[in-house]
């Protein structure tokens, strides 16, 4: 009995149809200017934090008014990366911080979250098609951009009032998309060395 008989699905759905897909998983790598912008944003630390933190700011979202003056808000993400490691491994808890981008000039009284200015800055920005489809295809899109930018990882030091790297997941058509923003200035290189002397 072949494998893909125990699951009822076909073999090619199991393999062959990822492979196929190949690159059109993911979008060419731009590097664009991002404006700055206000956002609020929440951090959550959960075994399952981008659900919980993205159920929090849009509950938040709609309390405040800010869905009733711009529905179309756009709702960003990061890992939160400040989790103890025995946090970790012990209960599995991860953290993830949501943050909605606010127009210019709103205003509310709606406690719950922190605001924060993002300053202009410039990102390798890339789109994944059905992200969650896979595994793997969220961590193949950051290691693509990683790749363009010739990095081997984030700079220890993030800058200020920069995120170093977000997510902003939405619908176009009847296919989920994910962007993902890497600033340009928050990776190491690769050709880097540190000079002692």
């Amino acid at each position: 009995m072949a494998l893909s008989d125990l699951f009822v699905c076909k073999l090619d759905a199991m393999v062959k149809e990822d492979m196929s897909a190949g690159d059109a998983v993911y979008s060419e790598i731009i590097v664009k200017k991002v404006e700055a912008f206000q956002m609020a944003r929440y951090v959550m630390l959960s075994p399952n934090p981008e659900d919980d933190v993205n159920a929090y700011m849009e509950n938040w979202a709609r309390r405040s008014g800010l869905l009733k003056v711009s529905p179309d808000a756009m709702r960003i993400g990061w890992d939160f990366p400040f989790v103890p490691s025995e946090m970790t491994t012990r209960f599995g808890i991860h953290g993830y911080v949501a943050a909605y981008i606010l127009q210019e000039g709103f205003e509310t009284k709606c406690p719950g979250v922190e605001y924060a200015v993002q300053k202009e800055a410039d990102y390798a920005v890339i789109t994944i098609y059905n992200p969650f489809m896979a595994v793997d295809r969220i961590r193949g899109g950051y290691k693509k951009i990683m790749d363009f930018l010739a990095a081997n990882g984030f700079c220890e030091e993030p800058k200020e009032n920069v995120l170093s790297c977000f997510e902003y997941v939405y619908e176009k058509g009847s296919v989920t998309c994910m962007d993902v923003y890497i600033h340009v200035d928050s990776v190491s290189k690769t050709n880097s060395f540190t000079n002692f002397s």
